[in-house]
């Protein structure tokens, strides 16, 4: 299945609509709002997903992280930034129980694969250029 592109106001609607749900739900009984691998509790068939921040599958993306006041990539307040890394290779999934939003991608080293999943979250979505 071929994902649309997710340009920045898309995501920020997104981002949005997932920071005004306040509904208890299995997806967020783990803190997601920093980079994570993804946990065993949650089941895979609760999610759809809906776009991608990949903007071309032929071009390698950059890995430079965007980190103005200090962050680090799996701090709760490090921003997320479309266009930096691991923003850039990111689908979005959304929660099928209640409709919160979370970036999920492949984490791929030399001899692992791990999935890792964050919150999408509107106060910290930036729209940084490269």
């Amino acid at each position: 299945m071929d994902l649309p592109l997710l340009d920045f106001p898309a995501l920020l609607t997104l981002a949005e609509k997932s920071s005004s749900i306040g509904a208890a739900c299995a997806c967020c009984t783990v803190n997601l709002d920093g980079w994570i691998s993804v946990p065993l509790s949650l089941a895979e068939e609760n999610f759809q997903e809906i776009g991608t921040l990949l903007e071309d599958p032929y071009t390698e993306p950059t890995f430079a992280e965007f980190h103005p006041a200090g962050t680090r990539y799996d701090s709760p307040l490090a921003p997320i930034a479309p266009r930096y890394f691991p923003a850039n290779r990111c689908i979005v999934a959304a929660c099928l129980n209640c409709g919160r939003h979370y970036l999920r991608y492949t984490e791929a080293g030399g001899y692992f694969v791990d999935r890792r999943i964050r919150l999408l979250s509107s106060r910290l979505l930036v729209d940084a250029p490269l």
